[in-house]
């Protein structure tokens, strides 16, 4: 190295030892773990195996479903070192909480019960939970309070154990702008009770990710990491399809710095189709997507 180059690299150096402190109070202090739904799991066998293909692949969590085995659950989270990021209510659309007859209704609310002893059995803090309905001869409103009733019902189960329940916003028909949201938590009023945010299936309300989470902020126990395209009118069919992270039309660095805004931390759940988890590569190359998102 002759005398020009040192006295630049060490000009550089010291350089970026005085920038250093900056850059490092501009950057974004997240504190974001990778974790996957089970459902979404592409890979055949049973829980152990899909587990120990989700560990290879980089992540350090899964989303189980209510109703598993539950044995078998903590067998394999034991071994593999996963944990439990949060539990997906397992009878919600089946069994809604919106149900005009009430004997459904309380299987649905049965079942939101069980996955809570279940979140609670692995560790996690948080239940998802679709909250209800609203078609097939049931209205906004009756979704709304028929929903409502029951989460209430279960607030003194989740208070006990210590397990949150995080409404999620999918295609139910119900709860289609943040405001909405913020009105149906304000309703129920209960720190139990927070918001399970779906990044990618607000796509097709109209009001873009980092809106939503703005209005909900706080509120926010989970989100669920998924992308979005947009079909061209010419091509309507395609409308929903669900490209690989950073293919869609998400507009990530908007919902990092929205997510940072509330002061988000903790699991970022993918919840990407089954096919792009369907063995260790391509679960490689999807928990790869998430870090290079979580780190925009």
């Amino acid at each position: 190295m002759n005398r020009r180059t040192f006295l630049s690299v060490a000009a550089g150096t010291a350089a970026a030892a005085i920038l250093s402190p900056a850059l490092a109070a501009a950057a974004p202090k997240r504190k974001l773990r990778k974790a996957i739904m089970y459902s979404t799991i592409g890979v055949k066998g049973p829980v152990l195996e899909k587990f120990r293909a989700m560990k290879a692949a980089g992540f350090e969590g899964v989303e189980p479903m209510g109703a598993m085995n539950r044995d078998e659950v903590l067998a394999a989270l034991k071994e593999t070192g996963l944990e439990a990021a949060s539990v997906c209510d397992h009878i919600h659309w089946v069994k809604p909480l919106s149900a005009p007859d009430e004997a459904t209704r309380q299987l649905g609310f049965d079942g939101l019960v069980h996955s809570l002893r279940d979140a609670h059995a692995y560790g996690a803090t948080s239940v998802l939970l679709v909250p209800g309905v609203a078609r097939d001869g049931v209205t906004y409103e009756q979704c709304w309070e028929r929903s409502i009733a029951e989460i209430r019902k279960a607030i003194s189960v989740a208070r006990d154990l210590g397990v949150k329940i995080s409404i999620e916003n999918v295609g139910n028909n119900f709860i289609t702008t943040p405001q909405q949201a913020v009105d149906y938590l304000d309703a129920i009023d209960s720190e139990w009770v927070g918001w399970h945010f779906d990044i990618g299936n607000v796509g097709r309300t109209g009001f873009p990710a980092e809106k939503w989470i703005d209005a909900l902020g706080r509120r926010i126990a989970r989100i669920h990491v998924k992308d979005f395209r947009a079909a061209p009118a010419a091509d309507a069919t395609k409308a929903g399809d669900r490209p690989k992270l950073l293919d869609g039309d998400t507009n990530w660095p908007a919902v990092m710095a929205a997510l940072d805004r509330a002061g988000y931390s903790g699991w970022g759940i993918s919840e990407q189709p089954g096919h792009q988890a369907a063995d260790v590569a391509s679960a490689s190359d999807l928990a790869a997507r998430m870090g290079r998102i979580f780190a925009l």
